[in-house]
């Protein structure tokens, strides 16, 4: 069996302009953060027989890999040729739909187990460009490339893409106390409501083929923002940080009206009463999760939220990406400390 183990991640600034429609005319600029929460992904060969199981919310056992229904499933396996005689199972922190990468999580921790089943070596910028190509081409799914990237990389990490496609790649260098203040002051928030990202991702993206000025210039203004941030924090200017984040806000809601509804404006409006200077919704919108930036009020922003029905996630940032945590096929377990990882023969 291998299990591997795939972060997921907040978007901190630039959300938005990784999609191939924006970043194949402009450019794109992404700054975003990973969480010590995580989607896990194992794969094992059946002893007994060559069916081909997947478990996921629901449980497949077919005879071969293209009768599936589960697409990512179905389509890493083809990249990796392999028809029968596999099993794979997930399981997450967070469930689906909630706007931080969790179909990316998934197909980058199933191509680097699937990858390190047939011994075959890649890097982390291969393994996010693969899961790219399975999602964004094969697939046809309409979003961009952020997602991939930071399950890949995790990090405070920092992605130029250019309008060709290739991402550079590099980390944001805050100090360790920024990064301390950072966690204590920016607070998640599950609101209790899942969607799914295609709408409003496909209307984006149509609204910037068709050169829609509203869609166009309220990108270019949060990728403008995106830089900002990104010198704000590795400056410690927290506070402008915070107010930066209501102005991107309020950007985002221009890209599509299914960004936000009466409730998560009503929402956004009682946390900024009780001490946040700025928010957003993680991912496209439309539900997930509120991130706010709060200085000395976490406490009474807490309740709050809590009262509004809710649940915070408390979390501290991933520096590792995603990683086999076990391959027992090698006999191998893996353990953490911080930024590295020991191997430790079982």
């Amino acid at each position: 069996m291998i299990l591997t183990r795939t972060p997921f991640r907040i978007t901190l600034g630039g959300g938005g302009t990784d999609l191939p429609s924006y970043y194949s005319r402009y450019g794109g600029f992404i700054f975003a953060a990973a969480l010590d929460k995580y989607m896990f992904v194992s794969v094992n060969r059946p002893i007994v027989d060559d069916l081909v199981r997947v478990k996921y919310s629901r449980s497949e056992i077919v005879e071969h890999r293209d009768d599936l229904q589960h697409e990512i499933a179905r389509e890493a396996m083809r990249l990796l040729g392999i028809e029968r005689g596999l099993e794979i199972t997930s399981m997450a922190d967070v469930p689906a739909g909630t706007g931080l990468g969790s179909s990316s999580c998934y197909a980058v921790g199933l191509l680097h187990a699937l990858r390190t089943l047939c011994r075959e070596p890649v890097d982390y910028h291969d393994l996010a460009e693969e899961a790219c190509r399975l999602e964004i081409e094969i697939l046809g799914k309409p979003i961009g490339k952020q997602d991939q990237y930071m399950a890949s990389f995790g990090g405070l990490t920092v992605l130029e893409i250019a309008e060709d496609g290739r991402v550079d790649v590099s980390r944001a260098r805050l100090s360790e106390s920024t990064m301390d203040d950072l966690v204590r002051n920016l607070l998640i928030f599950y609101t209790g409501s899942e969607r799914s990202s295609h709408d409003i991702l496909s209307e984006q993206s149509r609204g910037v083929s068709a050169s829609a000025p509203q869609v166009v210039d309220s990108l270019h203004a949060i990728k403008e923002m995106g830089y900002r941030i990104r010198e704000m924090l590795e400056r410690g200017n927290l506070t402008d940080f915070g107010l930066e984040l209501d102005r991107h806000w309020q950007a985002k809601k221009r890209l599509s009206t299914r960004v936000s509804n009466p409730r998560f404006d009503r929402l956004y409006e009682l946390a900024k009463e009780n001490g946040a200077l700025g928010g957003k919704i993680s991912g496209a919108g439309g539900g997930g999760f509120f991130v706010f930036y709060t200085e000395r009020h976490q406490q009474r922003l807490r309740e709050a939220m809590r009262q509004a029905g809710l649940r915070e996630m408390r979390y501290r940032f991933d520096f590792e990406g995603t990683k086999v945590v076990a391959n027992l096929i090698d006999g191998t377990l893996y353990a953490s400390t911080n930024s590295h990882v020991v191997g430790a023969r079982a």
